[in-house]
């Protein structure tokens, strides 16, 4: 059997989320953009078999995404969604090689339909680029991760967001006896709690208020395949101790439900908290950590690995340039040294953004130190502690405070910019015993 990898695209997050969960039960295993961008940037590294897109989105068309995933993949099959009285939208788009389209709202019954009659029997999937580094260490790393995927032990890797944890996550499923199988990931700091617990395990009909039909768990879900914990630190205790017994029954009990239900999923966990720290704070279970981090790895963070900082911008500059319309960038030597020499605390993601924004706004073809502008940090020592003593979670703290200040105190803001989900931040000054109680 072929994997089958479907890209769905579409700002609209309600839509993009029952779509997913429409393809998931026929056991399609998916990847999604929320934005024309984010679809092109994701087009860069693998080849899909299909791709689903909408039509109009705030920064692109789904027009234009069409003729470039065709003049790359001619292989990948295309369906647009677009609204009613939008027809010739879909016509033009199929001009530039979709396969078919759809009206918005369409029952799931017929985007099945479509699928199955478009989706391609045989398939190039190898990825144009799985993980990039060039890193000693962390090749090193991804040396160990690869040979681990190709077993079914549970995997938990940590470390700061943005250095990767995700990538190397779908790297390992893909590289894993189970790469035929689903990819299901959650993040269990975006859910508030009292939704995780469905979300994660199921419901029957009538199981509590508003639960109008049977809706499968993640567990379910990722049968057969690869389920993806992110943000495993943030996961209630309550909740931690049913994760455990899944872990070690194999089988989950869906809320309302009188039976038990078999399941067979790799779980990988990742964190971006101190876990060991949790433990002495009592906030997880080391009965639970032992069945998640049957094998871990830790990434190191963008600053302590200098090789990657030239190698990923010199790869970012040419993306970007295709984006832009700009061509022969290049870095100037102090340019060089000024992204060198900053401290990164955003990782791999913020330096994937500065690199874009430098394109955007660079006059010419060479990119001068001026042209970089960090948008906000750089960590200076805490006046409590002399230089050389800072450590990870004053510069996290630093971080927050800093963000909450040029966003007026607000929470919302500041989580988008950080790149970290609500809940987390309101974690993070109750850890600091700055919480106010308010959400902006």
């Amino acid at each position: 059997m072929e994997p089958k990898d479907i890209l769905i695209v579409d700002d609209d997050e309600n839509m993009n989320f029952a779509l997913g969960e429409t393809l998931q039960r026929k056991n399609y295993s998916l990847d999604k953009a929320f934005s024309y961008l984010e679809a092109k940037e994701k087009i860069n590294f693998f080849n899909y078999p299909m791709v689903i897109t909408d039509v109009r989105m705030p920064d692109g068309s789904g027009i234009d995404l069409a003729a470039e995933i065709k003049k790359k993949s001619p292989e990948t099959k295309i369906i647009v969604i677009t609204a009613y009285g939008k027809i010739e939208d879909a016509v033009t788009a199929m001009k530039n090689g979709a396969e078919d389209y759809i009206l918005k709202p369409f029952p799931a019954e017929k985007i099945l339909e479509l699928v199955e009659q478009h989706f391609p029997n045989a398939f190039n999937r190898t990825p144009v680029a799985e993980f990039l580094t060039k890193d000693p260490a962390l090749l090193e790393i991804v040396e160990k991760v690869s040979k681990a995927a190709h077993s079914n032990a549970s995997i938990l890797m940590s470390g700061e967001s943005g250095t990767g944890k995700e990538v190397l996550a779908r790297y390992i499923h893909r590289s894993s006896p189970r790469k035929e199988g689903p990819y299901i990931a959650i993040n269990c700091a975006a859910i508030p709690e009292n939704l995780l617990e469905s979300e994660l395990f199921g419901y029957e009909k009538g199981a509590f208020t508003g639960a109008d039909k049977f809706k499968p768990g993640k567990f379910e879900l990722a049968d057969k395949g690869t389920l993806v914990l992110d943000e495993i630190g943030d996961m209630p205790l309550n909740l931690q101790a049913k994760i455990l017994r899944v872990l070690q029954e194999k089988e989950v009990d869906r809320l309302g439900g009188k039976k038990t239900i078999p399941v067979d999923a790799r779980v990988i966990s990742l964190t971006n908290h101190d876990i060991q720290q949790k433990l002495l704070d009592k906030s997880f279970r080391e009965d639970l950590l032992f069945r998640l981090n049957v094998v871990e790895f830790e990434i190191p963070p963008l600053r302590k690995r200098p090789t990657d900082i030239q190698y990923l911008s010199q790869y970012f500059l040419k993306i970007y340039e295709r984006d832009t319309g700009k061509t022969n960038l290049e870095f100037t030597k102090k340019a060089l040294d000024k992204l060198m020499t900053y401290s990164w605390p955003g990782n791999v993601r913020e330096l994937q953004n500065v690199i874009h924004r430098t394109t955007i706004f660079c006059e010419g073809n060479q990119i001068q130190e001026d042209d970089i502008q960090f948008k906000t940090y750089i960590f200076q020592p805490s006046s409590s502690k002399e230089k050389g003593e800072i450590t990870v979670a004053d510069m996290e703290k630093d971080l927050i405070l800093r963000t909450l200040e040029k966003t007026a105190n607000n929470k919302s803001k500041a989580a988008e910019i950080l790149g970290i989900s609500s809940r987390t931040l309101r974690n993070k000054l109750k850890e600091y015993s700055l919480d106010d109680g308010n959400d902006d």
